[in-house]
This record gives C-alpha cells, sequence and structure tokens, in this order.
C-alpha cells in the first residue's frame, strides 16, 4: 500500500515537513489503519512515527538574523535622533556666524536648506562651507 497520504496526514497533524516523517517499518500495519489526526498523534506518542532532527544551524542562524518589527523601529529612531541632535547644532552654529556676520537671509536660508538635506557631516564641515561663502 501507498503510504503518501498517511505520510502527508502526519506532516500537517505535527507540523513538519513530510520529509522530515519517518514510519517505523516493524509497525506499518498499524500506521496503516490511522485515519485521523489524532490516530497519527497517538502513533507518534508511542514511537511509530518519528521525525528526523533539523540538520546543522542555518535555521537557526536564520532565525536570529530575522528582523522584528521592533528592532526595524528602533533603527530608524536612533537615526532619526541622531540626525535631529545633528541639524540642531549645526543652525546654533550658523545663528551664530549670521549674528557676526553681515550676511543676507536668502543666504542663511540657503544654508538652513542645505543643512537639513543632511549636506554636511559636521561643524568642521559647515564652517569649511562658510568660509568659502565669504
Amino acid at each position: 500500500m501507498n503510504l503518501r497520504k498517511k505520510k502527508m496526514l502526519a506532516a500537517k497533524t505535527l507540523g513538519v515537513g513530510k520529509n522530515k516523517i519517518v514510519f517505523v517499518k516493524s509497525r506499518i500495519d498499524e500506521i496503516k489503519e490511522a485515519i485521523t489526526k489524532q490516530d497519527i498523534r497517538d502513533l507518534y506518542n508511542e514511537g511509530a512515527i518519528l521525525i528526523k532532527q533539523v540538520m546543522g544551524r542555518r535555521k537557526v542562524e536564520r532565525k536570529r538574523k530575522k528582523i522584528s518589527v521592533g528592532n526595524v523601529r528602533k533603527k530608524i529612531k536612533a537615526r532619526k535622533r541622531k540626525y535631529i541632535i545633528m541639524t540642531r547644532k549645526l543652525r546654533k552654529h550658523l545663528k551664530e556666524w549670521g549674528k557676526n556676520k553681515e550676511t543676507s537671509r536668502t543666504q542663511v536660508e540657503g544654508v538652513r536648506k542645505k543643512i537639513k538635506n543632511k549636506e554636511f557631516k559636521n561643524k568642521f564641515n559647515l564652517n569649511e562651507y562658510l568660509k568659502t561663502m565669504g
């Protein structure tokens, strides 16, 4: 008798792939008689149906690498926080620079837009740009 259907039923019941299911040869007669999921569970508990072990660690590694929703949000928050801190620092520096120098409002607004677009990595970078502006 072909036991493919029994194997599929066992896989579905026990929550593993059909390639992981192994029937004990000496108890095949009992397995043939199994019709319901409960029969399959009973045979599994008695040891007539076995499940192969997971080989290797790929599955474990994959689970570890999986990014959950909370982690993604956390990374975005950290990046945003870094952006906010840098932007505030650069804007404060620009404000001080604008008071000391006589510059037009349009120039300052242009630099503020560049700060917003993250064109400057740090305060030193902003100072270099302001020196070239004059």
